[in-house]
């Protein structure tokens, strides 16, 4: 459940036409093999973690791994809705964060479009514009290692 405290208004979008068709990509977001491919903000991270439990309920677990001597980072979260291939909800939260810190949502919408699929991300319930802020960059990140292994 996302935190009380979380504002809605702090959210954030990220769009982008990727060149592979709606199935393709919600695969890409859903299965563990697929995931470890590419689920990083970056080219230089490693995806050492992997689990997918891909039911309504079901908990994910996503650990990236930037550069040393950076630690690696844990996102964790269940589940709320999956109807493929068009829209995947689910809850976002750091598994190191504070007890105190926000679960967030994050909704992925996959939209046929002429050129493949049209991705929009949102994630929503920040408490702080900075959060936000950074989540922003490592979807934008994510989101640009995902079109090149697409694209490959």
């Amino acid at each position: 459940m996302v935190h009380p405290a979380a504002s809605p208004t702090l959210a954030l979008s990220v769009r982008r036409v990727l060149r592979a068709t709606p199935e393709r990509v919600f695969r890409a977001w859903t299965q563990a093999e697929e995931l470890k491919r590419w689920f990083a903000p970056g080219p230089d991270f490693s995806i050492p973690i992997s689990e997918v439990d891909l039911r309504v309920g079901g908990r994910y677990r996503l650990g990236m791994q930037g550069p040393a001597p950076a630690p690696l980072s844990v996102a964790t979260g269940v589940y709320e809705e999956i109807t493929p291939p068009s829209r995947l909800v689910f809850t976002w939260r750091w598994e190191n964060a504070a007890p105190e810190a926000l679960t967030t949502r994050v909704t992925v919408e996959f939209r046929p479009h002429a050129d493949g699929t049209q991705l929009i991300i949102t994630h929503e319930g920040f408490a702080e514009p900075s959060d936000r802020d950074q989540h922003a960059a490592g979807w934008e990140g994510c989101v640009a290692v995902l079109e090149h292994v697409l694209a490959a």
